[in-house]
């Protein structure tokens, strides 16, 4: 068995954007030892990191905006509510002036106006329930095409989720009928589910991956792909951020159209939401076909649940529910908190959605880098930072519901939610793959994805089931961050332990296949 030398602290291409803050550079080889310390896996090119982050770019709004915003502005359209939502705005806010397009715009959204076999939905819970149908649906999608993530299909799958997506994302105007949006977004969630999966897994392949991490050396060759991966995690949600900003504001574009116009304007947005995402599709041509180098000894029937066999897995995971449940719950109350409630002037609402997107573009690398270096903050301190925002902001919410906030407030909260949800989705797929084993990543990857999502989907029904009480969504989801936070510190959740988790098995399963 050949020897080979590394030295801390990756570099990744050339380019100095992509490259962790230390600078050096790091060996790769493809071979796999277990008796020495050695990293595996080709080192990516800067030609197809770019291609990763343009499908971040073209794919994070659809979790952000496109379900839980265009959706149900879209459903909200095809109702008509039975009484004039003017005079019962009154009786409820009183000293509020809001225009007569956005009161009934923000009744048309909480009414109960959608009727099924005797029960009636307001067009929030509508989409909630698409939503939890196309989550059910993916589960055993992901069950069975999960065995193929290793081998040389990943980029077809990608291709192939993407694609259905986008079909389904073009039609949504050709049918005014409400019943049809359950299949159109359960097949596009079914369909960002799998592709976040596929996603997250080719950062496993593209980021060196450790085969047992010496414990004399402190894990020097672990924190060198914690921080490549870390730092192409990091710039890839910057460019989702913006991504979703440019949806956001072309949404509050077309609202402003008139009210006889609405419905076609929110279909223009689905469109362009739709061309938008199979623009991500070039990541499938900038993409190498990468495979993992590691044989897995589990059979393929068994590789799905190996997960449950690492304690830290099932520690991440369960902080990943928590984390986005919490972002979602808060987004998801927090906007039809300052539409109903607070009734604000319109374009404050666009200054909000645009601090809430924009703000990460800076706070993220401006607070990653002093965390990293002064604080020594690796994936799961850097989730419990936000985590913390997340309190802050969700208390501050709690607290001060009553009050009338002013757009600067908007601005603060914005700021904040939005650093904690940047960083949350940053570290949260990291520290992931950080308690994968190697040639695991795909099974690991295909349960971030759909956990995620059911975080997701969780904090948009807490947020939207009681519009009127907002109260309940912030909460809630100050309850989500601070056992977020308990799990993190408390349940032995680390990149450290991941690390000497990885190298104990990797030595076992050596030991057992020799004998």
């Amino acid at each position: 068995m050949k020897e080979s030398d590394t030295e801390g602290g990756g570099a990744l291409g050339q380019a100095s954007v992509l490259a962790p803050p230390n600078g050096n550079s790091t060996e790769t080889r493809s071979n796999y030892s277990y008796a020495n310390e050695e990293v595996i896996g080709d080192e990516a090119s800067k030609f197809e990191v770019w291609g990763w982050y343009l499908y971040e770019f073209c794919s994070y709004f659809v979790q952000t905006v496109l379900i839980p915003v265009v959706f149900p502005l879209l459903i909200s359209q095809l109702q008509h509510l039975p009484m004039d939502p003017v005079q019962d705005w009154f009786k409820n806010h009183q000293g509020v002036v809001c225009s007569e397009k956005e009161i009934n715009l923000y009744s048309t959204l909480t009414k109960r106006t959608i009727t099924v076999n005797g029960s009636t939905f307001s067009s929030l819970e509508w989409t909630a329930i698409a939503w939890g149908g196309g989550l059910a649906l993916a589960a055993p999608i992901l069950a069975l095409i999960f065995f193929y993530i290793n081998g040389s299909f990943q980029t077809f799958i990608t291709a192939a989720a993407t694609g259905i997506g986008v079909l389904f994302c073009l039609p949504v105007g050709l049918f005014k009928t409400t019943k049809i949006f359950v299949l159109y977004i359960a097949m596009i969630v079914v369909a960002i589910t799998v592709s976040t999966a596929t996603h997250t897994h080719h950062l496993a392949l593209m980021a060196p991956k450790v085969s047992r991490p010496s414990p004399l050396k402190r894990l020097t060759i672990f924190f060198t792909k914690q921080g490549l991966s870390s730092w192409i995690s990091l710039f890839a949600t910057v460019v989702g951020c913006l991504g979703a900003c440019i949806v956001s504001s072309f949404t509050y574009h077309m609202l402003r159209e008139p009210i006889e116009r609405d419905f076609i304007s929110l279909w223009i947005v689905t469109i362009f939401c739709g061309l938008l995402w199979l623009v991500g599709m070039l990541h499938v041509f900038t993409a190498e076909n990468r495979t993992s180098s590691v044989p897995n000894i589990f059979p393929s029937r068994l590789q799905l649940f190996t997960i449950f066999k690492h304690p830290h897995a099932i520690g991440c995971l369960v902080s990943i529910l928590l984390s986005s449940f919490t972002t979602m719950g808060v987004f998801t109350g927090g906007v039809l908190f300052i539409v109903g409630q607070l009734c604000i002037v319109p374009v404050h609402l666009l200054y909000f959605w645009l601090t809430y997107f924009l703000f990460p573009l800076f706070s993220l690398p401006l607070l990653f880098k002093p965390l990293q270096h002064l604080l020594k903050a690796n994936s799961a301190k850097m989730k419990i930072t936000g985590l913390l925002l997340s309190l802050i902001s969700s208390g501050f919410g709690f607290y001060f519901w009553e009050s009338h906030w002013k757009w600067g407030h908007l601005l603060v909260f914005g700021a904040i939610q939005g650093t904690s949800s940047g960083l949350l989705h940053t570290f949260g797929r990291v520290l992931m793959l950080e308690t994968a084993p190697c040639g695991e990543e795909g099974g690991f990857s295909f349960w971030y994805g759909w956990v995620r999502g059911v975080g997701l989907f969780g904090g948009f029904v807490v947020g939207s089931v009681v519009p009127g009480s907002v109260r309940t969504s912030f909460g809630v989801a100050f309850c989500s961050a601070l056992v977020g936070i308990v799990v993190l510190l408390f349940g032995n959740v680390s990149d450290f332990g991941a690390a000497k988790e990885v190298g104990e098995r990797a030595l076992d399963s050596k030991e057992s296949i020799s004998v």
